[in-house]
């Protein structure tokens, strides 16, 4: 009933909330991303997306058919995995930026390890520009991270927006210095934290530093101070800081794939890198969502 070409262009749409962004990441022409969506939407009898010229939006229809177009999805790459003899296979180093330590691709990873079997994960945890820079050293076969929007590299899987965060009970004083809470350099969002105060005359000071999300979300939650992260992605125990606060608006962000290309790596890498993409890029949805706390 539902063609699995409809379901990806479908979920792309919903991930991105653009149909010119999931033309860009499919390959395709914006046109066919229009159709393919409207097909799928007549083959469903539902409204799947609310847009008008500014803004696309899932209906409720659309929210459900999330869940459904994952699971079809899945279930068709292992089938043709299976029937095809294809299946991944080798030592697969990948790399993931650390702001994914709190949402659920601990489960995507677990889903994918369990449908194929036979593919060594190595994960490494890192900072975004690190692990930018150790793909480009050969050092990963695929990396998840994030990446300013202005940049061209890597296979858009969301675009969202930074926002400040903190504890509930943080109250902010606007003539003192504001206290940051900021993975070290080079991290992306602690650069475009201290540009955007910079640039707006506000004066801050880092109050905690650490590499670990972990660290930065105990020190958010004990009141240090606020820090800018992913709008998607709020950890637990922590809220966006008011408007009230007066804080400068901190810009966009893109969430991107991007495979490597290291010397002497066969084909069986860039099969199971493949694999595991697809597998980000169909879930991609579900990590703007916090795993819930243990």
């Amino acid at each position: 009933m539902f063609e699995p070409t409809h379901l990806r262009t479908f979920l792309a749409v919903a991930q991105t909330l653009s149909f010119t962004q999931a033309a860009h990441r499919l390959g395709l022409r914006q046109s066919t991303v229009s159709q393919q969506v409207r097909r799928l939407e007549e083959a469903a009898g539902r409204q799947l997306f609310a847009r008008d010229t500014h803004s696309v939006s899932l209906t409720e229809d659309g929210e459900a058919m999330l869940g459904f177009a994952r699971t079809i999805l899945e279930a068709n790459e292992r089938a043709a995995s299976w029937f095809t003899g294809t299946r991944p296979r080798g030592r697969l180093r990948f790399g993931a930026s650390e702001d994914f330590v709190l949402t659920r691709l601990p489960e995507v990873l677990e889903t994918f390890r369990r449908d194929h079997p036979e593919v060594e994960l190595e994960l490494t945890v890192d900072l975004s520009e690190t692990l930018h820079e150790q793909l480009a050293a050969g050092r990963f076969d695929l990396v998840l991270a994030k990446r300013h929007p202005h940049q061209p590299h890597g296979q858009l899987v969301w675009r969202d927006r930074l926002v400040w965060i903190g504890s509930e009970r943080l109250r902010l004083d606007a003539h003192r210095p504001l206290p940051l809470v900021a993975f070290p350099p080079p991290a992306v969002t602690r650069a475009r934290a201290l540009e955007v105060l910079e640039r707006h005359g506000r004066p801050w000071r880092v109050a905690c530093t650490s590499r670990s999300l972990n660290g930065l979300v105990a020190a958010a939650r004990a009141g240090l101070g606020v820090m800018a992260h992913t709008r998607g992605m709020i950890p637990p125990g922590l809220v966006r800081v008011p408007a009230r606060a007066g804080l400068p608006e901190l810009g966009g962000i893109d969430v991107v794939l991007l495979h490597g290309a290291a010397p002497g790596r066969d084909g069986t890498a860039r099969g199971s890198a493949d694999a595991l993409a697809r597998a980000i890029l169909a879930a991609g949805d579900r990590l703007h969502t916090a795993a819930d706390p243990a």
